[in-house]
Order: structure tokens, then sequence, then C-alpha cells
């Protein structure tokens, strides 16, 4: 349970984004990271160098004041001091060793003070104290705003070049997205490397390739098996004909009825098993007729179980293939009389068909996967049949260029785990027939 939640929790708060912005921010935090280092590089190395060309500036000052000290025993030169106390103790120590010297200091608003010292004949100490000149600052901060502007400019400029470069990646991964759905719905002619075009050979191109080799190799594998399969079911008609034909031939009685139902049920096998294999092979076309479709239904109902109840809400003419529509429509009606629970209900609305039943309804599988050959379903609806009906209607149905959906009806918020009061097979036939080269019209 506590695994569960984390699980759902985790679902809920992620998130998906396109490469475009991973890319872009990709690159705007990597842009951001160099142009902070170069500003604070840059911004340090000025100051520096303004540092040391006023602290060359004090030194010649400072000497100039020594000379005229020294000549005339008094200070004409401005901001000159003699043994000043305030003189830091780093630039005092240097001073008692008998060396000239400059020192640099920070003040409590980050503003430095430049000072200049040097010893005179007479044993005393002259000295200078000027801080930063505010020009001086003006440059620094001109600079900064110049920097802030540049980051901010190389930022921006780079999350539109990564939105640039991204964006062109991600219209080709979505083109390559688009046409591997496209294989994998069963347009075989489809190639996914002429889908995304472009005269640049990236890592998109490999992909394509190697998604149009392995959709080739996989085409090859299932024509084979297609092949086979209609062979071998081909190959098993005329045995199982000659089969039921002696079987006709036997004495009245319960063994010969054994072997008649189970002679037949291979024969129905066999046809099953053919029709299952030209339908994979998506060379069949349908026969168009146009028909109205509640009469149709009415009528091949009736034919099939008169005790069904068919319920026309709306009459419409549609144009479909009469013989492979029944073949749908009686399949649908067989499962649902032999894995459901009567009453059967067929409801006809425009173009629309739904049969129902009130048994347990479909399988989970079959709800999440679709049909699939030689399944039967579940407990509740195993023990008949070899699991072709569905998978059959499902293949006219494409034929057709019609839609087959299946669900199961609940009571109206009901939860899961409360069973099924039925199971509803819709056909939702097309507003335009299949054309005479059997692409089909795009569903809403």
């Amino acid at each position: 349970m506590i695994r569960h939640r984390v699980a759902v929790r985790t679902q809920r708060v992620s998130i998906r984004t396109g490469l475009r912005w991973k890319l872009s921010a990709a690159i705007a935090l990597v842009g951001a990271l160099v142009a902070i280092a170069l500003s604070l590089v840059v911004h340090n190395a000025a100051r520096v160098s303004m540092l040391d060309s006023a602290r060359d500036l004090a030194d010649e000052r400072i000497q100039i004041a020594q000379r005229n000290y020294e000549v005339s025993g008094r200070l004409n030169f401005p901001n000159i001091k003699v043994d000043d106390s305030n003189l830091p103790p780093a630039l005092r120590e240097k001073v008692r060793e008998g060396r000239r010297a400059t020192f640099v200091s920070d003040r409590s608003n980050n503003v430095p003070d430049i000072w200049a010292a040097v010893p005179v004949k007479d044993g005393h100490v002259l000295s200078l104290h000027t801080g930063f000149t505010d020009r001086s600052t003006d440059i620094l901060n001109d600079l900064d705003q110049a920097l802030v502007i540049g980051s901010i400019a190389v930022v921006l400029g780079g999350s539109a070049l990564g939105v640039l470069i991204g964006g062109q990646m991600s219209r080709r991964l979505r083109k390559a997205a688009a046409a591997a759905n496209q294989v994998a719905r069963g347009e075989s002619d489809v190639r996914v490397r002429d889908a995304i075009g472009g005269v640049v050979r990236d890592e998109t191109d490999d992909l394509a390739s190697a998604v149009d080799a392995m959709a080739d190799t996989l085409q090859e594998r299932l024509e084979a098996e297609r092949r086979v399969t209609a062979d071998i079911a081909h190959e098993l008609r005329t045995p199982v004909t000659g089969l039921l034909t002696a079987a006709e031939l036997l004495p009245p009685g319960r063994p010969t009825e054994l072997v008649l139902d189970r002679a037949q049920a291979m024969r129905t096998l066999v046809e099953d098993v053919l029709e299952v294999a030209r339908l994979d092979g998506a060379s069949e076309r349908a026969e168009l007729q146009d028909i109205v479709l509640g009469e149709f239904v009415t009528r091949r109902v009736a034919a099939k179980d008169p005790g069904i109840e068919v319920r026309v809400v709306h009459e419409s003419m549609v144009t479909t293939d009469p013989r492979r529509l029944e073949r749908v429509l009686l399949n649908l009606l067989t499962n649902a009389a032999r894995h459901g629970k009567p009453p059967i209900q067929v409801t006809v609305e425009g173009r629309v068909i739904r049969v129902r039943d009130h048994g347990p309804g479909f399988p989970e599988d079959l709800l999440a996967e679709g049909p699939s050959r030689f399944r039967t379903g579940s407990a509740d609806r195993a023990g008949h049949g070899h699991g072709l009906g569905l998978t059959i209607a499902a293949g006219q149905a494409r034929v057709l260029g019609a839609r087959l959906t299946f669900r199961n009806v609940r009571p109206a918020g009901a939860p899961e785990h409360i069973p099924a009061e039925g199971a509803v097979a819709v056909l939702w036939l097309p507003e335009h027939a299949p054309t005479n080269t059997g692409s089909y019209p795009m569903m809403p």
C-alpha cells in the first residue's frame, strides 16, 4: 500500500518537458555560469589594475614630497603628513625597516584607502593618505553595469539559440515518432527516414534508419508467419473436407454425431485461420454498396436469432461492404451469445451499431490491448471457441474503414472491483467509405 501511494504521488508530480526547453535551459545555465565567472574575473582584474595605478601615483607623490622635505625642511605637497598616528601597522612596520612602501586598506563601505609612506633623514616618517577617486568608482560601476547587461544578453541569446536548435531537433523527433506510430498501426509503406526529411545528418537519421530496418525485418517475419499460417490452413482444407464428407457417410448414432461435430469445428477453425491470414496481409478490399443500415441489421439479426432485440434509434443510408458488415455483426452476436448472458440487445443509431449482452463483461486484457487470436478471455468467458471471432471482426472492421471498440457496463460511479453488468461492442462506420485503393478515411 505504501509503495502504491509513493508511486501514485511520484506520477502526479512528474512533469513532461520538451527537448527544446531542456536544451534551452541547459544552454542558458551554462551561459549564465560562464558570464558570471567572466564578469568576476574582469571586475577583479579592473579593480586590481586601478589600485595598482593609484598606488604607483601615491608612490610618485611621496617621493616628490620626500625630496622637497629633505631640501627645504617643509611640507609643501598636499595631503602629506609627518608621523601620522593613523598609519596602518603593516605599513609602519615596513617603514621601520627603512623601506618606502604603499598599502591598500578597505573601509567599512568597501571603498579602498591608498597609503604611501617613506622614512626621511631626520628620523621622521612622511605619509600620504588618499581614497579611491570618484572617477575610478564610476568606471568600476559602469563596468559592472556593462558586465550585467552583457551577461543577461548572453543568457537570453543562449536561450533563444537553445529554443531554435531544440525546436528543430524536437520537430524531427516528433515526425519520427509519428511515422513510427504509423508503422505500428500497420502502414508498412511509411518510412521514418523519409518522414523526418531535411538535409542535415545527425543522430536522428541514425535512429530513423534503425527503426526503418527494424520495421522491415518485423514486416518480413510477420509476412513469413502469415504465409506459413495460410499455407498450413490451406493444406488442411482438403483433408478436413474429406474427413467431414466421410463422417457424413457413417451410420446414424451418437459416435457419428460426435465425429461430425468435431470435424465441423475443425473445418470452421481452418476457415477462420485462412480469413485471419488474409486480413493480416492487408490486401483485402471492400466491395461497396449503398444499404439502409437499420433495415439491414434488423434482417440479419432476425435470421441469426429472432429472440434478439433490435432497436433502430435513427435510420441512415451508408456505403459499405454488406458481406463484411454481416460478418462483423454475426461474430459480435456469436461472442455475446457464447460468453455473455441474455438478453442480447442490438441498437442502431445513425452509423453506429451497438451489441450488448448482460454477462460478466469483457476481460481486462481485451479492453486494454484489443482482440488477440486464440485468446478466449478470462475463466468466466472461456471454454468455448478459439478466440478468433473478435479478431476477425476487428480485421473486417479495418477493411471497412470502421472502428470497433469494447467496454464493460457498470453502475454509475461504481468502482472497478464491482462486477460488470454486461459487455458492449460498438461498431463506428465511417462517414466516407474506403477508397478502391484500400486507404481509409481519418476517424474523428
